[in-house]
C-alpha cells in the first residue's frame, strides 16, 4: 500500500507572495516535492521550469487557459510572456479572461477554435514545464441560455473537443483530466458539475488517456456519498484535489470532512497520483499549520519526515493513522 503523496496549488497556496517563481521556492523550501498551477501563462514556460528545477520540485498538473489568445505581458528582457527571445511573439492565454465570464471553452458552442488554440498552447507548457497532466476545463453554461435545454448541443461539443484533445496529448505522451466543478457554490453556470456526468462523457470518449480529476470539496456539495463514489470512480482518476467543506480551508480545518477516514480510504482502493492541496490557507507562511499525515509505523506520507512527534489529536491505533498539527514560531 503506497503512501500518499501531495503537491502545493500555487494558484491557492503561499498567497503572500506575489508570482509563481516565489510561490515554487516557497513550496520547495516547505518540503513539497511536486506542485500544481492553474494557469502558468502568466510567465514564460522556460523560467517557470528554470525555478521548478531550482526548487527541487516538479509540475504535476496545469489547466487549459480559461478563454482565448491574446499577447501576453512584457517581461524582464524585453519579449513577452510566452514568447521566446529567439521567435516571434506568442498569443499567451491569462487568468484575467475569468473577468470576462470565461472558465475554459471545452464545451462551449461556437468557440472550438479557441478551445483548440488554448490546447496548443497549454501543450507547449506541460511540455517545457515536464508536466503529465491537463485539466480540459469545459467552461459555462453561456450567460442567459437554459442549462437544460443546451445541454445536449454543450455535450457534442465537448465530446468533439475531447476527441480532438486526446489525440494531440497522445502524441505527446500527455493525460487529459476532467474536473466536475460544483455549481451550488462555486460556479453556477459550470457545464460539468457532478462525477457521474464526466464519467459519462469519459466512457463516450473512450479514450484511455483521458481520466477524471476529484475534487473531493466538489464532490462533497454536489453528492456527498464520499466513500461510495471514491470506491466506483477511483478506477478513472488521475488526479485528487482537497479542501474541507464548506469553508474551503485546509484539511485540518472545521468542517464536514473526516481527513483522517477520506486519505486512509484512498491509500486502501489503491490510489498512486497526487493529492492537490487546493484550499484557502488561513493566514500567511506555511499554510499547512504544518499538518501531518503520518502513518504510526513511521511511514511518512506527507512533508514532514524529520519533524518532531508531538501528542496527536487523531489517532485511530487500529489503522496506524496520526493526524499532528505543528504550530509555527
Amino acid at each position: 500500500m503506497a503512501p500518499l503523496r501531495f503537491s502545493a496549488n500555487l494558484s491557492w497556496l503561499f498567497p503572500e507572495l506575489p508570482g509563481l517563481p516565489a510561490r515554487l521556492r516557497a513550496a520547495g523550501s516547505s518540503g513539497f516535492e511536486a506542485v500544481e498551477v492553474a494557469w502558468p501563462y502568466a510567465e514564460p514556460p522556460e523560467a517557470l521550469a528554470r525555478a521548478a528545477r531550482e526548487a527541487g520540485l516538479r509540475l504535476v498538473l496545469i489547466n487549459t487557459p480559461p478563454g482565448a489568445p491574446r499577447a501576453g505581458r512584457l517581461v524582464g528582457d524585453g519579449t513577452r510572456a510566452g514568447e521566446c527571445p529567439s521567435r516571434g511573439l506568442r498569443p499567451v492565454l491569462s487568468a484575467g479572461d475569468q473577468e470576462k465570464g470565461e472558465m475554459g471553452l471545452g464545451a462551449v458552442p461556437g468557440r472550438q477554435a479557441a478551445f483548440r488554440e488554448g490546447l496548443e498552447q497549454a501543450v507547449r507548457y506541460a511540455k517545457a514545464l515536464g508536466c503529465p497532466r491537463i485539466h480540459l476545463m469545459a467552461g459555462r453554461v453561456p450567460q442567459g441560455a437554459d442549462r437544460i435545454a443546451v445541454k445536449a448541443e454543450m455535450e457534442i461539443v465537448f465530446l468533439e473537443n475531447l476527441r480532438h484533445a486526446a489525440g494531440v496529448l497522445a502524441e505527446e505522451n500527455l493525460v487529459g483530466l476532467l474536473e466536475p466543478i460544483n455549481t451550488r457554490i462555486t460556479d453556477p453556470q459550470y457545464f460539468l458539475d457532478t462525477p457521474q456526468q464526466a464519467a459519462a462523457i469519459l466512457q463516450k470518449v473512450g479514450r484511455p488517456n483521458l481520466q477524471l480529476q476529484m475534487d473531493i470539496f466538489h464532490w462533497q456539495i454536489m453528492d456527498g456519498n464520499l466513500t461510495g463514489n471514491i470506491q466506483e470512480f477511483l478506477p478513472i482518476v488521475g488526479h485528487v484535489q482537497v479542501a474541507q467543506v464548506p469553508g474551503r480551508g485546509e484539511p485540518s480545518s472545521p468542517g464536514e470532512l473526516n481527513f483522517p477516514y477520506l486519505f486512509q480510504l484512498l491509500e486502501d482502493e489503491g490510489y498512486k497520483g497526487f493529492v492537490g492541496c487546493e484550499y484557502q490557507p488561513r493566514g500567511e507562511g506555511w499554510p499547512w499549520g504544518r499538518e501531518l499525515w503520518r502513518d504510526w509505523t513511521g511511514a511518512v506520507f506527507s512533508l514532514w519526515a524529520e519533524m518532531p512527534r508531538p501528542p496527536s489529536p487523531y489517532r485511530r491505533h487500529s489503522r496506524g493513522l496520526e493526524l499532528a498539527t505543528f504550530i509555527l514560531g
